[in-house]
């Protein structure tokens, strides 16, 4: 028996009532369907029909459905042209220093390191001056420059601090210790410029009155060098190799005000935000600590790090954003909200992170590195794009510091030089003729041993 489909002959019509095959199951049309009038016509079937002197049903116009369909969703009095969602007012803005989270997972699922950004101002690749620096001391954990307010240059070759003017081009030896084997571990500025704190690898943190070269005191109590230091107004903080942070008060005959226990090895940075209310730290043992002000007891200790956490810098664009860096094993910078503990952010820098400084005109940051390249990177926060990376120096570069004016950065590296890049300033205003001629009118005198410009 055949059980195959008929075929209607060509030209034929089929009669009325019978039924032709054409396949072995039903495929519905649906575009020639009114689903939406169905469904209407059906929820009418049990409401009252209305019937006209002739008797007639009157079935419910396509019009009809429209119109009650637009009443239900927009108010009568707005009309058809209100809209379905829509605020009551304007959606407030976000905070300055709101996170975007699907930017953060963007650059930490993304390897934003291996992508450089091009820059929408001319950032130099080339330093404007060299200074030579013999006898710096190639050790990561100490911290031997500082720029004053008053656009002082500090840095500190073995036994030697100098004081290098910016504005003149004159170098001056501030002091140099009598004590053999006692070299200068750190030096740290008063915020108004008029004294500079001097750590030593024989325990002590002393105080210059810089206009008269003359040392005003000498506090003394830890038990090994000092090679961290941060100024809160008349408070200096001290970080030493005996994982202690004491604070002096050098207003106070009797200095020694507070000590601070949440490290296992030596203590490598160190910084107090703008406000002076925390305290960020970093040790040898990979600890990121975070101290609220007259507090003994950290508020939050962070092990995210792998490596020695000596860069710490705090944004100068938001509060409680601080971004911190992780030596050899480690070469990741990363972000935290202070108030919470939460890491915002973190990016793989591929090398050693040795220094970290922030652009206080825009929302970027500048890290120093290690091996293998020693250069400088210009990250774009908080995407963390590489926008540059400026290369020159042939060792690692241990130290940075800003011009007073936020435009130029100095750099010390463990070859023995200082590299002047104008790496956050407009290269328009800057006068290159100008800039050459006063670097090659200064010579250092005979006797200094550093600082000779090139």
């Amino acid at each position: 028996m055949d059980f195959s489909p008929t075929k209607t002959p060509k030209g034929k019509t089929p009669a009325k009532g019978s039924r032709t095959p054409c396949g072995d199951r039903f495929i519905p049309n649906r575009a020639a369907m009114e689903r939406s009038l169905s469904s209407f016509n059906l929820d009418r079937e049990n409401e009252p029909v209305n019937t006209q002197n002739s008797g007639v049903v009157v079935t419910p116009k396509k019009e009809h459905y429209r119109d009650t369909l637009t009443n239900s969703l927009f108010n009568k009095d707005e009309g058809p042209g209100a809209k379905i969602l829509a605020f009551k007012s304007k959606a407030p803005t976000p905070k300055e220093s709101h996170q975007n989270s699907l930017r953060v997972l963007y650059s930490q699922n993304k390897s934003s390191s291996t992508v450089t950004k091009k820059a929408n101002r001319h950032i130099p690749q080339a330093p404007e001056r060299i200074l030579d620096a013999p006898e710096i001391l190639d050790d990561y954990y100490l911290n031997l420059l500082d720029w004053s307010s008053t656009n002082i240059l500090a840095v500190a070759l073995g036994p030697t601090v100098y004081l290098w003017n910016a504005d003149s081009g004159s170098i001056d030896e501030l002091m140099t210790s009598p004590e053999e084997d006692n070299n200068i571990t750190s030096v740290s500025w008063i915020h108004d410029g008029s004294y500079l704190a001097v750590g030593t690898s024989n325990c002590d943190v002393q105080l210059w009155d810089v206009q008269k070269s003359k040392q005003v005191r000498s506090m003394r109590g830890h038990k090994a060098r000092v090679g961290a230091l941060a100024w809160n107004k008349h408070l200096l903080s001290s970080g030493s190799r005996d994982s202690e942070i004491w604070h002096h008060d050098v207003r106070q005959r009797e200095h020694h005000t507070m000590t601070l226990r949440g490290h296992q090895q030596e203590v490598c940075g160190l910084k107090w935000s703008a406000d002076g209310t925390q305290l960020a730290s970093g040790g040898n043992d990979n600890i990121l600590n975070i101290w609220d002000d007259g507090k003994e007891a950290a508020r939050f200790t962070i092990d995210a790090h792998c490596a020695a956490v000596k860069a710490v810098a705090w944004c100068p664009h938001g509060a409680n954003l601080l971004a911190s860096g992780g030596g050899t094993a480690d070469r990741r910078i990363r972000f935290w909200n202070t108030n919470t503990g939460a890491c915002l952010n973190e990016i793989d820098t591929g090398s050693q992170v040795c220094s970290l400084v922030w652009n206080q005109h825009e929302k970027e940051l500048l890290s120093g590195h290690g091996f293998s390249q020693n250069q400088l990177s210009l990250w774009k926060y908080p995407s963390m794009a590489r926008m540059a990376d400026l290369t020159g120096h042939t060792s690692r570069v241990l130290h940075m510091a800003v011009s007073p004016d936020g435009n130029t950065v100095v750099s010390a590296a463990a070859d023995e030089t200082l590299r002047f890049w104008r790496v956050f300033g407009d290269s328009k205003s800057a006068d290159p003729t100008r800039a050459t001629a006063k670097a090659h009118s200064v010579v250092a005198p005979a006797s200094l041993r550093g600082l000779h410009i090139r």
